[in-house]
């Protein structure tokens, strides 16, 4: 079942805890904070364009899905040792969704980032669905899939309907 009851693809997360989730699914709350917290974390590392340190807050199999396709942990982090791909912002701009299923979460959220590729500058309004494991006592992400945000007047017409 759709976390957006109206089915409208552009729901925000804060519609998303109006369905009847409360978004803890079954856990008390701690795991929504160490991930968000994690995100952060993350997201603080990716602007200092330390390919190690991104690193370590992924599985060695991690792997993100884009509009251009499927890129490995390998290849990602060669762009960033590189110098090709910097990030110089990095935000969470809502509220996390958080599901866990035991060793599993899935955290998502809409984040704006700039990054430099090539030489030169995009930003980035984005939806972020991260899968994350406990590894070692640690959430790690094996996956991350991003999808470009609707811009607000494609949103505001959307839902007006």
């Amino acid at each position: 079942m759709p976390d957006n009851p109206s089915g409208d693809p552009t729901g925000t997360a804060d519609e998303a805890a109006q369905d009847g989730h409360d978004g803890h699914d079954g856990h008390d709350g701690t795991v929504d904070a160490d991930l968000t917290a994690v995100a952060e974390a993350w997201a603080a590392a990716i602007v200092s364009n330390d390919a190690t340190r991104i690193a370590s807050f992924m599985t060695d199999d991690w792997a993100i899905v884009s509009e251009s396709g499927i890129a490995s942990r390998d290849e990602f982090l060669a762009f960033v040792a590189s110098g090709q791909l910097t990030h110089s912002a990095m935000d969470l701009v809502s509220r996390p969704r958080v599901r866990v299923h035991g060793d599993t979460a899935v955290l998502s959220v809409r984040m704006t980032n700039t990054a430099h590729y090539g030489g030169q500058r995009f930003d980035a309004d984005e939806w972020t669905s991260d899968v994350f494991v406990k590894q070692d006592g640690r959430w790690l992400c094996l996956l991350s899939h991003i999808t470009a945000a609707a811009p607000e007047s494609a949103t505001t017409s959307t839902t007006a309907r």
